[in-house]
């Protein structure tokens, strides 16, 4: 049987941990949500531009990195007598159902809303039932900034 100090010392671990990591919880829902609706890139034949701060959040979200302009092509010189290499044929895409496609991309914006919205709850209830605010705080600063110190530029 586990004694009551375990326990608590469990209970601590859970609350201080929840707090350290919820800034990550809340950055992987929101930029989830938007990947998943494609809100963060334009998608062939439409005129819909995604939003800058869309772009960015979501190359750190798939590479742990900010996504960095592409330098440009250097120009091609081409010589008449040069001989052209041939270009392997793509590989067709894969085809998806669109209308199995949307049931589960509802369902998953759902559960990244929830995630969401019960970090928050979570965070608010670490905030408001306990003594120690300013380690709450301090936890919780601590667990925004490390990742941004890690990300390079």
């Amino acid at each position: 049987m586990t004694s009551a100090s375990t326990l608590k010392a469990i209970r601590l671990t859970h609350h201080f941990l929840g707090i350290f990591v919820a800034p990550a919880v809340l950055f992987f829902a929101f930029t989830g949500f938007l990947q998943m609706f494609s809100l963060h890139e334009t998608t062939r034949g439409s005129s819909y531009v995604p939003p800058a701060i869309f772009v960015k959040l979501a190359g750190i979200h798939k590479k742990a990195a900010l996504p960095q302009p592409k330098p440009p092509a250097p120009p091609k010189a081409d010589k008449p007598d040069a001989p052209k290499p041939d270009k392997p044929a793509a590989a067709p895409a894969p085809t998806v159902k669109q209308s199995f496609h949307w049931p589960l991309k509802l369902f998953f914006g759902l559960v990244a809303i929830g995630l969401f919205t019960s970090t928050l709850t979570g965070l608010y209830m670490a905030w408001k039932y306990t003594r120690n605010k300013a380690l709450v705080a301090a936890v919780f600063v601590a667990g925004a900034i490390i990742p941004l110190l890690c990300l390079p530029f």
